[in-house]
């Protein structure tokens, strides 16, 4: 990914004299939520199923190379308080923050791979390739309480090494340099500035984000870091616990419905039916990116009830980072290195039995494998039970709707919509690796070796337990009237 282009200095210029530095104090609020998301219609070149396998991979790759955060630092405790989540066309899931003094309601996405909030700020923001021209923007300058982080704000050093500040002239009074942050198929660059960041039930005070200027291949919204460091939403908020309920993919694009988000202990993991699996730190330590990750105490899979034999990197991380599993909501599709992929998706085949043919124009065209063709008249398929099991006892029995995709008929590579009576086929929802899925080597290097996509948790209750440095789960349905 080549890196965002340069900020356009008329931008940065006029940003300067938008912020102001008052700060007054106010009540909290709580506020309706809502989606903003555009939907991503199938064409006859394009199937949605491609594009979020495509998308996954590029997030894994992401995530799994070892230079693209910075952070650290926190404060006060409240009260829970619950949001609404809405998915979006088998991408992420978002929820409404309100930043600044009036408040103006925003759109982010939900993601706990990484830990710098943004948004899409100014009347000048520029957004290339991205996939609407409708996009929410903030305005520091209808804001009485938006300010400029200054470079000496330990702040900066979230988003710039010290080295970083150190030759910049970084002097009393002088604005933290403009960031750029490289995501797995974008990027984008702007300000930090800090302003009061409203949640229901809760307004806080000098809440530092990323005011974003230019973006290349964005989400019309911007995002809200939930991962492990000073820059993220827990961590400004001061709070030990959230937790989300991911509405199932059926209701994709409907605002009708939504799942929830909870800021705080909401009392649900005391309902009942939780299973908790151990918080695990990389052995890479605080070597960034990987000490924003929240690891997994992983310790096996099963599918048709059979173990499927393993690697060990999927189970625990080296000093360099490489290896073991890890939760993120910014994924949508589950990730497995070639190392790991091979073997699980073996044991699925096996498990198969030859029932089923493999429909290769399926897999050829959406990127995803194994594929079944659905035989014609059949109603149902006899598809394999896939678990997940982890330290201490917790099993994670994904019910198929979780881990098999209807693909539908795919369109043929090359550009060439799918034949006419095309068979519809059942995909594995896990990517990897080009050139691992069929014994290649793939890219075994450094990073999680799995990555516990938003699809895979549909229809869960989520709790990250961050004092206790527990993940804990239920299955339950999530969908809330709105």
């Amino acid at each position: 990914m080549a890196p965002p282009p340069p900020l356009p200095s008329l931008l940065l210029l006029p940003l300067l004299s938008l912020l102001s530095t008052a700060a007054p104090t106010i009540a909290s609020t709580t506020l309706p939520l809502y989606r903003h998301l555009p939907h991503v219609a199938e064409t006859a070149h394009h199937h949605p199923l491609s594009r979020l396998a495509a998308a996954s991979l590029a997030r894994a790759s992401h995530l799994r190379r070892p230079a693209h955060h910075k952070r650290q630092a926190g404060t006060a405790s409240a009260t829970a308080s619950t949001t609404a989540l809405y998915p979006h066309s088998y991408g992420g899931y978002a929820f409404t923050a309100s930043l600044g003094t009036p408040p103006q309601p925003l759109p982010v996405l939900l993601d706990t791979g990484s830990h710098l909030t943004w948004v899409p700020c100014t009347s000048n923001y520029q957004c290339r390739n991205c996939p609407t021209a409708a996009v929410p923007t903030f305005h520091p300058r209808n804001s009485s309480s938006s300010r400029l982080v200054g470079c000496r704000n330990p702040s900066c050093l979230w988003v710039h090494s010290a080295a970083r500040l150190a030759g910049s002239n970084c002097t009393t009074g002088a604005v933290c340099p403009p960031y750029a942050v490289v995501y797995g198929s974008g990027s984008t660059g702007g300000l930090l500035i800090a302003d009061t960041l409203r949640a229901p039930g809760r307004a806080v005070r000098n809440f530092v984000v990323g005011c974003s200027l230019v973006s290349v291949h964005q989400p019309p919204s911007g995002l809200a870091g939930f991962g492990r460091g000073a820059p993220s939403v827990p961590a400004q908020l001061g709070i030990t616990k959230f937790s989300y309920c991911l509405l199932s993919r059926r209701f994709d694009d409907n605002a009708a419905v939504s799942g929830s988000l909870v800021l705080g202990d909401g009392g649900g993991g005391r309902a009942g039916g939780m299973q908790y699996i151990p918080l695990v730190k990389s052995a890479a330590g605080d070597k960034q990116p990987y000490a924003v990750y929240y690891y997994l105490a992983l310790t096996g899979v099963t599918v048709g009830g059979k173990a499927v034999r393993l690697p060990e990197r999927a189970f625990s991380a080296n000093a360099a980072g490489a290896g073991g599993a890890i939760v993120d909501s910014g994924t949508t599709f589950t990730y497995l290195d070639p190392t790991v992929f091979q073997p699980v998706a073996e044991a699925v085949i096996a498990a198969v039995g030859g029932r089923y043919k493999r429909s290769k124009e399926a897999e050829d065209g959406l990127g995803l494998r194994p594929c079944f063709a659905l035989p014609q008249g059949a109603k149902s398929m006899a598809l394999p039970e896939l678990s997940l099991h982890f330290k201490g006892g917790a099993e994670m029995q994904l019910p198929l709707e979780n881990y098999f995709v209807v693909a539908g008929r795919a369109p043929v590579p090359g550009g060439d919509a799918a034949a006419p009576g095309a068979a519809e086929a059942i995909c594995l929802a896990v990517v990897t690796d080009l050139g691992g899925a069929d014994g290649g080597a793939g890219d075994v290097g450094g990073g999680p070796a799995i990555i516990l996509g938003s699809f895979q948790l549909q229809n869960y209750y989520v709790e990250y337990d961050l004092e206790k440095e527990r993940l804990g789960f239920r299955r339950q349905p999530c969908a809330a009237s709105s």
